[in-house]
């Protein structure tokens, strides 16, 4: 996308860009540089939107719009499936026939249903987006396959003991210990920097406060005994300003070192994610607040967290159960203890 910046027209504060080999500039009506820096990126954004209704130039002007959005770097990826099928086809157009076909073709692929039913869900949001910017008429009926139900997989204490044991690079085993102490995201692991790790007050900040793009469950979080050790030698060791590092540089995936961990410890069905499921099950199963753990994810609610999670806690549905104990037991009206009494 090309810069911008302010400069003067005609009086006024004014947006300038540089497109090819001319020079634009628009006035943006104002001679407060505050509210002329706030206007700007809409400014530009609308000027710069194409114009045509193909879904390929649908998706480039919602890109532009919602430019600094964390789900851009996903559908950068979800476009590369779409574009050959849908890319030169009117917006409005799309049938039931050209997603079963989509569908189909990435199933003889290897494609998971999930996957799939994430592509054709970012191709159903650019046409909705669409439509409410009036570039077309009516986004049509997107079909897609039923969404997977979550994996449940999580790792016991000592398949997490036999990864670590299994990980044999210092930057393999501090990205586990940070995975498996803070809970967090893969990717905010791996851009994760010193200066965001305060070992004298025992905090981690997972948010990097200069990262415009808002990205998901990225809290603050306290470093536990375990963790503080790995960090400790992790830094002893530092080359770089990253907490994850190898060779003095940043890592930039960890996805094959997980995999070769796995297969040496012979734990199965392990990924980046299970890590972090693993985490909030053991808060969970030890009995730590819903609230609490919905911080520690950095869920936007609590209701997320409940929904996923509270089914691993030790009193879960215990009182419930508990007055439905009719066999032995009665439960008196007006409470919902169960008499302290065997029924004779």
């Amino acid at each position: 996308m090309p810069e911008w910046r302010i400069t003067r027209l005609r009086g006024k504060l004014a947006l300038t860009f540089d497109r090819g080999d001319k020079r634009h500039r628009h006035t943006l009506g104002t001679n407060d540089p505050r509210e002329a820096y706030l206007l700007a990126p809409a400014v530009f954004a609308e000027l710069n939107r194409p114009t045509g209704r193909t879904v390929e130039d649908l998706w480039k002007a919602y890109t532009i719009d919602k430019a600094g959005k964390a789900v851009l770097e996903t559908m950068e990826h979800t476009w590369k499936a779409l574009k050959e099928r849908f890319g030169p086809r009117d917006g409005e157009n799309i049938t039931k026939e050209d997603c079963q076909a989509h569908t189909e073709s990435r199933r003889k692929n290897g494609i998971s249903d999930g996957t799939i039913h994430t592509e054709l869900g970012h191709l159903r949001t650019v046409l909705k987006w669409a439509e409410g910017e009036r570039l077309i008429g009516a986004a049509p009926p997107i079909e897609r396959p039923a969404k997977p139900d979550p994996k449940d997989r999580y790792m016991t204490r000592d398949e997490a003991q036999r990864m670590l044991a299994a990980a044999k690079t210092p930057h393999l085993r501090t990205a586990f210990h940070l995975m498996l102490g803070t809970a967090a995201r893969v990717t905010a692991i791996l851009e994760l920097k010193w200066d965001r790790v305060d070992l004298d007050r025992r905090l981690i900040h997972l948010r990097d406060p200069s990262d415009p793009v808002k990205r998901k469950g990225r809290a603050i979080v306290p470093i536990n005994n375990t963790l503080m050790s790995a960090l400790r030698d992790a830094k002893a060791g530092a080359m770089t300003d990253y907490v994850v590092e190898w060779g003095g540089e940043q890592v930039k995936s960890i996805k094959r070192g997980i995999a070769t961990a796995a297969r040496e410890a012979k734990v199965h069905d392990v990924s980046a994610h299970v890590f972090r499921h693993t985490s909030a099950v053991w808060m969970a199963e030890a009995g730590v607040p819903m609230e609490e753990i919905s911080q520690y994810l950095g869920h936007s609610s609590v209701e997320i967290t409940r929904r996923v999670y509270a089914r691993y806690s030790p009193d879960y549905l215990r009182k419930a159960a508990s007055a439905l104990d009719f066999g032995l037991y009665v439960v008196p009206s007006g409470t919902h203890e169960p008499a302290k009494e065997n029924v004779k």
